[in-house]
């Protein structure tokens, strides 16, 4: 492939470690809106998985964040893409 990166319709090369990536965000709206911005975006070839997480020591359900995992199965997803699009929406990015 000589550096060039793959389209997003390609499989990954056999072997190739998959990338998780943590868009951190407040609430739920904001992480529905950010995964339907990142589908689109990015042209993923599936949707992010919403989770949500229960900040450490809080007991009250309105302390919770919400992630939206975006896994990729080779690392072609520029960060500081994603980390500009969980800015618009409050949030950064982890990645794994």
């Amino acid at each position: 492939m000589n550096g060039a990166h793959r389209r997003p319709d390609e499989p990954a090369p056999v072997g190739a470690e998959a990338v998780h990536h943590l868009l951190v965000l407040p609430d739920r709206d904001a992480a529905e809106e950010a995964a339907a911005e990142a589908v689109e975006r990015f042209r993923l070839g599936r949707e992010p998985e919403l989770v949500r997480e229960a900040l450490a020591g809080e007991d009250d359900a309105e302390d919770a964040q919400w992630l939206v995992v975006i896994e990729e199965p080779a690392p072609d997803l520029d960060p500081a893409a994603l980390d500009a699009l969980a800015a618009e929406y409050d949030g950064w990015l982890e990645s794994e």
